[in-house]
C-alpha cells in the first residue's frame, strides 16, 4: 500500500515490499492498484498489492488442444449467473478480442464488492458484488479500458485494464474484494461448434486492506500484467 510522498509515483511502479525478494523476482506478476479521489477530484488514496488469484475458469480455458485430445475430458465453466456449460473443443478458438457482433469475446467489467472469499481460485463470481446504479450501497461503473499497446522499458513490460467507479449512492462505500470479468464465446470452424459462456470471472483478489470510496468520491481500479517488474 503507498501512501504520503509515495502517491506521486507511477502506478505501475511497485513497492519494494510486493516483491517477493531482490534475488527471486517472477517474470510474469500482476499487480492490482485502486486509485481514490474525493469529492473534489483529489487523491486521498492510492492502494497497490500482488494480485494472487487467477480462477479455474482462467486456468481451464488455457488448457492446451492436446490436453483434451489425450484425456478425452470436458470442462465445466460457471459464470457470474450460477449458469455452467460443459465444453471441449473442437478446433474451436476463443474470438477475443472480437467485439462485433458475431459471438463476440471482451473485457465486461472490473468488478468490486464488500464480501471476501477463502478459497480464490475457485470462485466463480464475487461474494458480494455491488451493483451499478446509485441508490443505497451502489456505484455507477464507467466503461473498462484495455491498453491499447503494450508498454515496455529495457526488459520490462505491462498491459492493464482499468475500470472507473463513481460513488453518488449518498453515503461512503467500502469495497474489500475485486474480481475482472469478461465475456467469452468460444467458436469452431465457421461457427459451427460455438459456446457462450457469458460473464466470466477469470481473476479475482481480496483486498489486503479495505478501501473506502467517500460519497460524491470515485476510483479507478486497474490490472497490470507485467513481464520482468
Amino acid at each position: 500500500m503507498m501512501v504520503g510522498e509515495d502517491i506521486g509515483r507511477p502506478l505501475s511502479e511497485m513497492p519494494r515490499d510486493a516483491y517477493y525478494d531482490d534475488k527471486n523476482l517472477p517474470t510474469f506478476s500482476t499487480y492490482l492498484v485502486i486509485v481514490v479521489k474525493d469529492v473534489d477530484g483529489k487523491i486521498i488514496n492510492v492502494h497497490k498489492q500482488r494480485s494472487h488469484s487467477p480462477t479455474s475458469n482462467f486456468i481451464q480455458l488455457l488448457l492446451p488442444y492436446t490436453w483434451y485430445n489425450i484425456t478425452g475430458q470436458q470442462i465445466t465453466v460457471t459464470n457470474i449467473n450460477g449458469e455452467s456449460n460443459s465444453w471441449a473443443p473442437w478446433r474451436g478458438p476463443v474470438t477475443y478480442p472480437n467485439t462485433q457482433t458475431n459471438n463476440p469475446s471482451y473485457v465486461l467489467m472490473i468488478q468490486v464488492g464488500t464480501g471476501t472469499q477463502s478459497n480464490l481460485a475457485s470462485v466463480t463470481h464475487l461474494a458480494a458484488p455491488i451493483s451499478n446504479g446509485t441508490g443505497p450501497g451502489q456505484l455507477i461503473y464507467g466503461t473498462p479500458t484495455v491498453s491499447t499497446s503494450i508498454t515496455a522499458s529495457g526488459s520490462s513490460a505491462y498491459f492493464y485494464v482499468s475500470q472507473s467507479v463513481i460513488n453518488n449512492s449518498g453515503a461512503s462505500i467500502t469495497i474489500t474484494e475485486v474480481g475482472l470479468v469478461t465475456q467469452i464465446w468460444v467458436n469452431g470452424t465457421g461457427c459451427a461448434y460455438s459456446v457462450n459462456f457469458g460473464p466470466l470471472l477469470m481473476w479475482y483478489d481480496v483486498l489486503s486492506s479495505a478501501i473506502t470510496i467517500p460519497n460524491g468520491g470515485s476510483a479507478v481500479i486497474y490490472y497490470f500484467f507485467t513481464v520482468n517488474p
